[in-house]
């Protein structure tokens, strides 16, 4: 769910119906986005890639089996999914700058509580889970109130000005944090080794350095993040209130014929990812004799921490682009196909094993760059889903359903690996890729004949703007 923050979608600007459209004067150009585009957006995507990519490796090094640790992960996942239901409480509560500071403090707040548990307790996996499960919260709060105090803050011919940089920006902090925390925690388990607690001492230090990072955040965000000149005022309304706008939403989604079948079809097509998700960092961490490649930590947070969610980021843009500017149906197959690729490079890699780091590093690449790649296909269901209910439907939906149809065969991942070792693992996973490309044959025709091009879309809008003016 690499995400990238919604991270994985068209950026459609939203129109606030419960404003008139603000002056000239009233929103801001684009010159000043960049005093807090940049730190917005890492201090939203820091703990989003600790909660998403480094947790499995807590929560392995501390002595949970394979299955609990994927088990885990997955239930971190759960805030993304019901994040949805708060969306309208969050944008009901405005005064978004300060809210921002708030939970951006909280999150400084919970992540030395992390450090601390690392530090107290000998099996920390309950409180290790605790923090993380807050943590994730907070970061999905965080994503819902980052994208309307930037559609606040930008006329929307400068959010799409900025859009680019701001994926750059959030991609950028999952890579440091990824990669860099990683190796981090490698190099000091190796500097430390002749401590009984090496493996948690590292992890304490770690975090305690990613807290301070996050700090420095924290403080410039204060100082750069202004009250948006519209739409920040609050407006009544309770959180049951707001769950059951979403509830209604979900009844007229209901009422789309074969929205079912969509969304099954869009598990299908999404299986073999959701089931190597967690596993393919497990292969390379295990040790040879388990089957594994038995990569250290540095290798791992190098590999895969940097490298691969480089190729992943960088074929995720290449596929928005792709997307804008050539439309569904021509990209389809573009993104279909390499979405079930990435089982097939792990499974050969079980029968051949890299000869070094470069060839970790370039099978890594090939396998992220598949998934990044292919993951712009969901856009597809996601449209067919939402109906283009409100400008920014792909956005707000994106994550939570992706995740939803992910969820359960990310938690179920751990125990098949353990029933089956990585081989025949990897072996089964490959095998998922032909229904899931049999399911995208079957859909295309329905979902890319429902597509609508993105230009006249943003055209028609513009009309009925002016009209309501």
């Amino acid at each position: 769910m690499g995400t990238a923050n919604g991270k994985m979608g068209t950026n459609l600007a939203t129109y606030n119906p419960n404003h008139s459209a603000p002056s000239q004067r009233g929103r801001a150009g684009g010159g000043s986005a960049v005093a807090w585009l940049f730190t917005l957006f890492a201090a939203e995507s820091i703990p989003f890639a600790l909660v998403t990519f480094v947790a499995l490796l807590m929560f392995v090094q501390q002595g949970a089996g394979w299955s609990v640790a994927t088990g885990l992960c997955a239930l971190l996942s759960l805030p993304w999914v019901l994040k949805s239901f708060v969306r309208e409480k969050v944008r009901q509560f405005g005064h978004f700058a300060i809210v921002l500071k708030a939970v951006e403090a909280c999150m400084f707040a919970v992540l030395i509580g992390l450090a601390f548990a690392f530090d107290r307790y000998r099996y920390s996996v309950p409180q290790i889970f605790t923090c993380l499960f807050l943590l994730s919260c907070l970061c999905a709060w965080h994503e819902l109130a980052a994208r309307m105090y930037y559609e606040r803050m930008l006329y929307p011919r400068w959010q799409r000005v900025y859009n680019s940089s701001k994926i750059f920006f959030s991609q950028t902090a999952q890579v440091i944090t990824y990669g860099v925390l990683i190796m981090t925690v490698g190099a000091l388990q190796v500097f430390y080794h002749n401590r009984s607690d090496a493996m948690s001492f590292a992890w304490n230090v770690a975090v305690y350095m990613l807290a301070g990072v996050f700090l420095l955040l924290v403080l410039y965000n204060c100082y750069a993040l202004r009250r948006p000149p519209v739409g920040d005022v609050s407006h009544s309304g309770s959180l049951a209130h707001a769950v059951r706008a979403e509830v209604q939403v979900l009844d007229r989604i209901a009422h789309k014929p074969r929205w079912a079948a969509v969304v099954a079809g869009l598990f299908v097509v999404l299986l073999p990812q959701s089931l190597m998700f967690h596993t393919r960092v497990l292969f390379l961490l295990a040790s040879k004799a388990d089957g594994g490649l038995g990569c250290t930590m540095l290798q791992v947070g190098f590999a895969q921490g940097t490298i691969g969610v480089m190729a992943f980021s960088i074929a995720l843009g290449i596929g928005h682009r792709l997307l804008m500017h050539r439309g569904v149906r021509r990209t389809f197959w573009w993104f279909a196909i390499p979405l079930g690729l990435s089982p097939f490079v792990y499974w050969l890699m079980t029968a051949y094993p890299p000869a070094n780091l470069l060839w970790l590093c370039i099978a890594t690449f090939v396998a992220q760059f598949c998934f990044g790649l292919g993951l712009n296909l969901c856009v597809a269901f996601v449209r067919y889903i939402s109906e283009e209910r409100y400008r920014n439907t792909i956005n707000y939906l994106y994550i939570p359903l992706v995740a939803t149809v992910m969820i359960v065969p990310m938690a179920l991942s751990g125990w098949l690996l353990q029933h089956l070792g990585f081989a025949q693992f990897f072996a089964v996973d490959a095998l998922c890729a032909l229904p899931s490309w049999v399911v995208a044959a079957t859909s295309y025709a329905f979902l890319s004949a429902y597509q609508v091009p993105s230009r006249n879309i943003q055209h028609t809008r513009k009309k009925q703007h002016v009209n309501k003016q």
